[in-house]
């Protein structure tokens, strides 16, 4: 069996339509219905999904499962964000952040068990990556958040910022963002989903044509070759002039901008004259800048 959040509704669809040239009380509309029961209702039983025949169910459980992710810790900090170790059915772990605002909530989540990207800032990057993330593995995560939601709260924002490179599982990526704005599942708007990568060139091309027009973030954190390459072994293939020329090349909706990232590390990135040459780098781009300062 596999987890049913790995198919996309059009992807169920298609399976319903073939079970139902076995059994014509299977109905391929009932895609929508099940997407509904999964993220707008959030059951974890096919027996709960009260619309739905009982031929229907009886075959999703027999070909599906439904998974969920095991907590293991859960940190809250002081300004109530709270991080999760969760477990993968392998034993592995990825780390998922919950942060409150004023009048929402954003989900920071992971798409790969460790990454390859090797950072020197970044813990994750020490681990080296042991694998990608399913689509149901992904999906799970924000669903495990959403637990912890205050009543009457809601959870607007979803990033790929933790754990991997979003674009080394481009294909999982881009099918958890299908389910997420999927107007039969959760119906996120695109302009509230976030996808960050190191500057994988070929992907941010790539991201750019894709139907769904989630927002990019691009992790900069240097302001020219030597640094930014002392920092991320990324810039050695894709350099800064390359990765600013394809930041410039990248279509933007009215009213969007690339976030860039930019950490600050102390004597490495941090003084006036960076400040202003990360201004002339980025000049002629619509963008905005996240300064993260270094956290050991």
């Amino acid at each position: 069996k596999i987890d049913i959040r790995n198919l996309t509704r059009l992807e169920l669809r298609q399976w319903l339509q073939e079970q139902s040239e076995i059994d014509s009380k299977i109905q391929p509309y009932r895609a929508d219905q099940i997407f509904y029961w999964l993220y707008r209702r959030q059951v974890q039983d096919f027996s709960e999904m009260a619309n739905i025949g009982k031929a229907t169910r009886d075959i999703l459980e027999t070909r599906f499962r439904m998974d969920e992710l095991q907590r293991d810790k859960v940190q809250r900090s002081r300004d109530g964000s709270l991080k999760y170790r969760l477990l993968l059915d392998d034993e592995k772990a990825v780390e998922t952040v919950l942060m409150p605002h004023s009048d929402h909530h954003t989900v920071c989540v992971s798409s790969q068990v460790g990454c390859g990207m090797g950072c020197d800032f970044c813990m994750t990057g020490k681990m080296g990556l042991v694998r990608n993330l399913e689509v149901s593995e992904i999906v799970n995560q924000v669903l495990e958040a959403w637990k912890d939601l205050p009543e009457g709260a809601s959870l607007r924002n979803i990033v790929f910022m933790g754990m991997g490179e979003p674009f080394h599982n481009y294909q999982n990526v881009m099918r958890a963002l299908e389910i997420f704005t999927d107007v039969h599942g959760f119906n996120y708007s695109q302009r509230r989903i976030t996808v960050s990568t190191s500057g994988l060139i070929p992907q941010i091309r790539r991201f750019g044509k894709e139907r769904i027009k989630a927002n990019l973030a691009v992790s900069l954190n240097g302001v020219n070759d030597s640094v930014r390459s002392e920092l991320m072994p990324v810039n050695k293939v894709y350099n800064l002039e390359k990765l600013v020329e394809a930041c410039r090349e990248y279509p933007l909706e009215s009213r969007k901008r690339i976030t860039f990232e930019y950490i600050l590390i102390r004597n490495l990135t941090d003084s006036l004259e960076d400040a202003r040459d990360l201004i002339r780098l980025l000049h002629g781009l619509k963008f905005k800048v996240n300064l993260i300062p270094f956290n050991e």
